[in-house]
């Protein structure tokens, strides 16, 4: 009897391992499998909140068919703990594996509105945006440019959102003066910029801020991206390139930043310089010249005078050597890279053509009527906006 009864509880035990085998594969299959929202959501993280909140939210909006299974999930990957406040896009289809790891991951918020501090070369502007998260894309709310007119009432409202988004970008070619005059004028950081950062050293990219951040640690922030960016570049430098240090890099980088902002040109404009470098031709690049007027603090708003193109200055590369002593921007990853690994032409010479690019020459005839076709294009511009 009692082997009887040892082997039918043998049996029992079995078939309930078997079962709870069984449940926990589904459940694990559950979990990782595609999940049923049909349109991608905002969902909300309110400080102090927990997985059970957050479960019972995903549930309400049909995101998550068991609140139950998500939190087991959620715990038995032991990312409980890690949950972040914030507001966090939950894509359409999104897994429940997928939604612990969007909730626990960084804390910064991926959906909702934003403020994009815009540092340009010919202007700064602000703008307030949101996400719509049925299609992934941000709608403008308001923009304006700072120091003209009234600041709108949507950029208030929406500073004081607990978390809201905000970042700054800059745009590639932009001068450390004109970083700083930014940073300056934007009210929610701390602190003073102190001194102009050094030309070139500032990395232009998208920066994610806090409220009260000090102005000193996004510059700090910029000058490391920019350090690791040309430490990266000078490690698979071309054999041939004819710059002899990262600063020197750094210098033509800036240079081909200004002469050109298609992406496809950057190379063949790299070539011009390196040709030029190699064999003793001075640079003669009205952007460097500029510089040499301005110092990088504004815009010169203008063409070159006759007088400028004569004065000496450090920066004059109609009348100097080789490469100016500072950058005259702070270029991009792009522009660094093109510099150190430009394209392998003959050209010595380049204008531009009317459409945004440039015609390239490897001779003086050839860059003449090069020049004459783009003197004609510019006299039927004018004649036009007469």
């Amino acid at each position: 009897m009692w082997r009887h009864l040892a082997s039918n509880a043998m049996t029992f035990l079995i078939v309930a391992l078997f079962l709870c085998a069984g449940v926990v594969a589904w459940g694990s299959q559950e979990y990782r499998a595609e999940g049923p929202l049909e349109q991608g959501i905002c969902l909300q993280v309110t400080p102090g909140s927990n997985m059970r909140r957050v479960s019972e939210n995903l549930v309400e909006q049909g995101a998550v068919s068991s609140g139950a299974l998500f939190r087991i999930g959620a715990d038995y990957s032991e990312k409980a703990p890690l949950l972040k406040a914030g507001s966090f896009l939950i894509e359409d289809g999104a897994s429940m594996e997928e939604i612990v790891d969007t909730v626990t991951r960084g804390g910064a918020s991926t959906c909702g509105t934003e403020i994009v501090y815009r540092v340009g070369v010919r202007q700064n502007e602000v703008e307030v945006r949101e996400l719509d998260p049925a299609d992934g894309r941000y709608e403008e709310v308001a923009e304006f440019t700072p120091g003209e007119g009234d600041v709108p009432e949507e950029y208030t409202r929406v500073l004081a959102e607990p978390d809201v988004r905000l970042r700054l970008a800059v745009a590639e070619g932009v001068t450390s003066w004109q970083v700083a005059q930014a940073l300056a004028a934007i009210d929610v950081l701390d602190g003073e910029v102190g001194e102009t950062p050094a030309e070139g050293t500032l990395a232009p990219d998208s920066y994610e801020f806090a409220q009260g951040e000090s102005r000193t640690r996004i510059i700090e922030r910029m000058a490391a991206a920019q350090e690791r960016i040309l430490a990266e570049a000078w490690e698979t430098r071309a054999p041939d390139t004819p710059v002899a240090t990262p600063e020197e890099a750094l210098i033509l980088a800036s240079i081909v930043e200004k002469e050109t902002g298609l992406a496809e040109e950057r190379r063949q404009v790299a070539s011009v310089f390196a040709n030029r470098l190699e064999r003793g031709m001075r640079l003669q690049t009205d952007p460097a010249v500029i510089y040499g007027v301005t110092r990088g603090e504004g815009i010169l708003g203008r063409g070159l005078r006759r007088s400028e193109l004569d004065t000496p200055t450090p920066w004059n590369t109609y009348l100097i050597d080789g490469l100016p002593p500072t950058p005259i921007a702070n270029p991009g990853r792009a522009a660094i890279e093109a510099a150190l690994n430009p394209d392998t032409t003959d050209y010595v010479y380049f204008v531009a053509d009317g459409t945004g690019g440039h015609a390239f020459a490897t001779n003086l005839d050839d860059h003449n009527r090069n020049v004459a076709a783009w003197r004609a294009i510019e006299a039927q511009q004018a004649s036009e906006d007469g």
